[in-house]
C-alpha cells in the first residue's frame, strides 16, 4: 500500500526510534481488513522498531491499537487511517517514543493532572481536514496520560452509531454517548474541554511560573505576530512570541492566490513556512498559550497566563487576530455538530440530498453556498441587509445554480432541533417584522470574524465590536502596548496586510524606545 518514494521518506522520519512500538490488530473478516494489513506491514518495513501482531480479538471492521514497549495500548485507530489520518499514524509512532513536536513541562503537566479515567472516541471523515489536529492532539495526551485512552473512528464504518448520536459534522469527540467537542480544535481548546469535563488536580498544580523576562512580548502567532517578532529581534531586542497555535486563522485558509510575489500556496504551508522564518532568529516561542491579562508593572507590562504562568515585558504587540464569529440565537450551541456547522468543506458532504442554510452574504457566505450546491439537494442563503455584500461574480454564479435560492433582509432569531439534530430555522424578514420558519437538515454559518481582543477589555481602547483602535503606527491608548493585524481597526483583513502591520508595529515600538533612551 506504501509506494517507494512514501518508504523512503518514512524510513528517514523513522530512523531515530529507540522504543519498540507495536501496531497489535484485530482479526476481522471485513473487505478492508487486507488493506489495513498492507499498511501496518508496510510501516513495519521501514523500521526495525516497528513490529506488527495479532491481538487475537475479532472485530466487525479494521481495527489496531498503538502498543509503546509493554505499555497498556492508549492509541487506537478504527478504520483504516488513510487520506489527512496518515499523519495521524505516523506522529503518534513518533510521539510514543518521544519524539516530534512535544508540549513543554507547564503545558505536559496540565495534561497529567486530568482526572482519569478519560476514555474517548473521535469520529472523522478521512477527506476533513480539521480532523487530524483534533486527533493528533488526543493522541498525544492519551500518550503523556496513564488513564487516558483514545481511538480514532472513521465515521464511514460507523454510520449507525453517528446517527443514534445524532452527530452531523467532524471531528466529533465523543465520552460515552456524551458528545464533548465538534469542529476544528486546538490542543489548549481540548484541553480546557477535559479539565471542564473531568476535572484537574489542583493539588498538583506547580506554583505560578514565570516564563520569561524580556524587551518586547509578541502576542499571536499569525502572519502579524510572527512579522512583528522577525522585526522586533533584527533590531536586537529580547523578543518572545506567545501563540494558541502558530499560523492562527491562515491555518484554516486552504487556496491563498493574493500573497503577492506567490501565485498560489495554502494555508499549512504559510503557517509551517512562518515557523520556518521564526527559527531563524532568537525568539523564544511559547505555543499553546492564551493571556488572561495584561497589567502595568512598574513601567513594564505583566502579561497573565490562562494556567497560571507569567512573563514580564517592556513592551508588547497584539496580533491575537480573530476569530469565526457566531450567531449567538437559541439552538445555535445546543446543536453544533448535529445540524449548525461552519466549515462546509469539512462537513458538506453530511448533508449530501438534504436541503440546508448559509448564514451571511459575503464572500465566505457566497462561496460556501457554492460549493455546497454541488453537494446538497437544495441551498438557502441568507443575509441580514437588503443586498449581499459578496464579490459580483461570486452573486452571478450563486444565482445561476438550480438549487440555489437567496433570501435577504433576514434576521435569524432560532435554530430549531427536535433533541437529535436540526430540522428547522426561524428567522424575521425585517421589513415586515414577520417571523418565519424554514425546515431544513443543516445550517452553515458565515458570518464573518470577530477580534480576539476579551483579555484587552479595560487595558486598551476598543471599538464597540471589540477591534483594538491603533493610530497609523500600530500605538494604541496605553503607553507601551501596540497591536497588529485582523484584531485592530486596520481595515482589509488580509495576509500582506497584516504581515506589513506587524512589521509596523514593531518598528515603531523600536523607535518609541530609541526616543525614551534619548536616542
Amino acid at each position: 500500500m506504501l509506494d517507494t518514494q512514501l518508504q523512503e521518506q518514512l524510513q528517514g522520519i523513522f530512523a531515530s526510534l529507540e522504543t519498540r512500538i507495536t501496531l497489535l490488530h484485530d482479526e476481522s473478516d471485513h473487505a478492508n481488513q487486507g488493506e489495513l494489513l498492507a499498511m501496518l506491514h508496510g510501516l513495519a518495513a521501514v523500521s526495525s522498531r516497528i513490529g506488527v501482531a495479532s491481538s487475537g480479538k475479532r472485530s466487525g471492521f479494521p481495527r489496531f491499537e498503538l502498543l509503546r514497549g509493554d505499555s497498556a495500548a492508549r492509541v487506537h485507530f478504527k478504520g483504516v487511517p488513510g487520506g489527512h489520518e496518515f499523519s495521524s499514524l505516523v506522529l503518534a509512532i513518533l510521539n510514543a517514543d518521544g519524539k516530534g513536536k512535544l508540549p513543554d513541562a507547564s503545558l505536559t503537566d496540565r495534561i497529567r493532572r486530568l482526572q482519569g479515567p478519560i476514555r474517548l472516541r473521535t469520529f472523522v471523515s478521512l477527506s476533513c481536514e480539521n480532523c487530524p489536529d483534533v486527533v493528533q492532539s488526543l493522541n498525544l495526551m492519551a500518550l503523556l496520560h496513564e488513564d487516558f485512552v483514545h481511538e480514532m473512528v472513521d465515521g464511514a464504518y460507523a454510520q449507525d452509531e453517528l446517527s443514534l448520536l445524532g452527530i452531523q459534522g467532524v471531528p466529533a469527540v465523543v465520552a460515552g454517548s456524551k458528545l464533548l467537542h465538534s469542529g476544528r480544535g486546538t490542543l489548549l481548546e481540548l484541553l480546557e474541554r477535559l479539565e471542564k469535563s473531568f476535572g484537574s488536580d489542583g493539588a498538583r498544580q506547580s506554583p505560578p511560573q514565570a516564563l520569561d523576562d524580556c524587551d518586547v512580548a509578541i502576542i499571536g502567532g499569525g502572519p502579524a505576530g510572527a512579522s512583528a517578532a522577525i522585526y522586533s529581534a533584527r533590531k536586537g531586542l529580547k523578543t518572545v512570541l506567545l501563540a494558541e497555535r502558530m499560523g492562527g486563522q491562515v491555518q484554516d485558509t486552504k487556496g491563498i492566490e493574493n500573497l503577492i510575489s506567490v501565485t498560489y500556496t495554502e494555508g499549512p504551508r504559510v503557517s509551517a513556512q512562518l515557523r520556518e522564518h521564526l527559527a531563524a532568529y532568537p525568539v523564544s516561542t511559547y505555543e499553546q498559550r492564551r493571556v488572561s491579562r495584561i497589567e502595568p508593572d512598574g513601567g513594564r507590562n505583566r502579561i497573565l497566563l490562562e494556567g497560571g504562568e507569567f512573563l514580564s515585558a517592556r513592551q508588547v504587540i497584539i496580533a491575537t487576530g480573530a476569530k469565526w464569529r457566531e450567531l449567538d440565537v437559541p439552538g445555535e450551541k445546543e446543536y453544533l455538530g448535529r445540524g449548525v456547522a461552519f466549515c462546509p468543506h469539512c462537513d458538506g458532504p453530511f448533508y449530501k440530498g438534504k436541503r440546508v442554510a448559509v448564514i451571511g452574504g459575503g464572500n465566505s457566505g457566497v462561496e460556501a453556498a457554492i460549493d455546497l450546491a454541488g453537494i446538497v439537494r437544495e441551498v438557502v442563503l441568507f443575509e441580514f441587509q437588503e443586498e449581499l455584500k459578496a464579490d459580483q461574480i461570486l452573486v452571478d454564479k450563486l444565482k445561476s445554480l438550480p438549487n440555489a435560492s437567496i433570501v435577504t433582509g433576514a434576521r435569524t432569531t432560532q435554530v430549531l432541533g427536535d433533541g437529535q439534530r436540526v430540522i428547522a430555522l426561524e428567522y424575521e424578514q425585517r421589513a415586515s417584522a414577520e417571523l418565519k420558519r424554514i425546515d431544513l437538515d443543516g445550517v452553515f454559518v458565515q458570518i464573518g470574524l470577530l477580534p480576539n481582543s476579551g483579555f484587552l477589555k479595560g487595558t486598551v481602547e476598543l471599538t464597540r465590536t471589540g477591534e483594538i483602535i491603533v493610530d497609523a503606527k500600530g500605538r494604541t491608548s496605553a503607553p507601551g502596548i501596540y497591536a497588529a493585524g485582523d484584531v485592530t481597526t486596520t481595515p482589509y483583513k488580509q495576509i500582506v496586510i497584516a504581515m506589513g502591520e506587524g512589521a509596523k508595529a514593531a518598528l515603531a515600538a523600536f523607535e518609541d524606545r530609541m526616543r525614551a533612551n534619548g536616542a
